[in-house]
Order: C-alpha cells, then structure tokens, then sequence
C-alpha cells in the first residue's frame, strides 16, 4: 500500500523532481503565489514544501527575497571541494599533534549526536552543522585562525551539497565509518593515515554530488 503523502509532501515531490531535472534553473526564483495557484494549493504547503527543500539542498531563502534555487554548478562545485581538500589537510596535518584530551572528548560527542541525526534522518539541516563542527573541534588546535576563516567559508558554500549528497547517495553509513577512522587517526598521532582519509572523504563526497547531477535522478530515500 502506498503510503499517504500530505500536500506539502506531494508539491515538494514535484518540485524536487523539476529542480533537478533541469526545468527549474539555478538561481530561478520560487514564487510562492504562483506555485500555490500551479498546484491548486494553499500557501501553507508551498512554504512547507520549500522548507524541506531547502533543508535538502536544493533551495535557498534570501532574505527580503524569498526562495531560489540552488546553483548546482559542477565545475562550481569541484572547485570548492578541491578547495577544501588543500586547504582542510593543511590544517589537520599541523593540528594533531596538539589535540588534546578534551578536544578528542568534545569531537567524540560531536559526532556522536550526528551518528543520532544522520541514522534517524532527523535535523536535515543541522547535519552540515555536525559536520563542520566536528571537523573544526579537530582543526581548532592548528592555531591557523586565517585558513579556518577560509574554510569556514567553504564549508558555509558547501553545505547544501554535503546535505544532498548524504540524502540522495545512500552513503551515510560510510560518512560514519569515515568519521570514526579520523577520529581515531587522530587520537593515535597517524598524521598521515588521517590526512589521506581526509582528502579521500571530501573529493569522494563531491564525486558522488556530481554523479548524482550528471545523472539528473533520485534514488528512492530511506526513511
């Protein structure tokens, strides 16, 4: 039996589904009265709609403006994820051998509540903030306050997409695994091992953002 979907659901099924392949471009304004009046629908499930697609990735509120969608540039993103690789490795290579014992604790619960948001598909649009928070807790002891300020803006640009990729690749439990091995790569003084894994990481999580826009589909969430 199919399972009942509200409206909102069904208007964020449709949009997501036009989003990416293609009809609606990056950068194209959402306007709720005109969707509301495309789906014969009130505006309360347009907004809803576009919440949850936002919280996917896939739109951004501008304030004063109202919603777009997102740019899903690939050269765009390869760009920020090899940025990140250079930048995210520099950092970690000079940190780990001043971690501490609460900075390796306060990672360790970090990661634990987003092992809790990602296997219960809870908190969508905090999970780029678990993830930047548990990277920047290894990071912080670098004392490299300008190359944070960098990557804390590339994370910032990137986050949509670290959100997609994990929704729609069906590599969450991997990303865990990941996690957990740099953490303890950490931990153990593996400047090396924990480097490698870094780069691996991020360039196969943009890996897996262009595939899934170079194929332009969606497999079946897991909920």
């Amino acid at each position: 039996m199919a399972a009942f979907k509200t409206r909102a659901q069904l208007v964020a099924d449709d949009l997501r589904s036009r989003i990416l392949s293609g009809e609606f471009k990056g950068g194209t304004q959402l306007r709720q009265d005109a969707l509301a009046s495309d789906y014969s629908v009130s505006r309360i499930p347009v907004r809803e709609a576009l919440l949850t697609l936002e919280a996917e990735g896939l739109v951004e509120f501008h304030a004063h403006r109202g919603a777009f969608t997102t740019e899903l540039s690939i050269a765009k993103i390869q760009e920020l994820f090899d940025l990140r690789v250079l930048l995210e490795t520099y950092v970690l290579r000079h940190s780990i051998d001043h971690l501490t014992v609460q900075d390796l604790e306060k990672a360790e619960s970090i990661l634990n509540k987003y092992d809790e948001a990602l296997d219960s598909r809870g908190e969508i649009d905090n999970w780029s903030e678990y993830n930047f928070a548990f990277h920047q807790t290894l990071y912080a002891p670098a004392n490299l306050p300008e190359t944070m300020a960098l990557i804390s803006h590339l994370n910032t640009k990137s986050d949509r997409y670290i959100r997609m990729q994990l929704l729609y690749t069906q590599e969450i439990e991997k990303a865990e695994r990941e996690h957990h091995a740099l953490l303890e790569f950490a931990r153990h003084g593996k400047i090396e091992e924990a480097c490698h894994l870094l780069e691996a990481h991020i360039k196969e999580a943009c890996d897996g953002i262009i595939t899934l826009l170079e194929n332009r589909t969606l497999p079946e969430q897991r909920l």
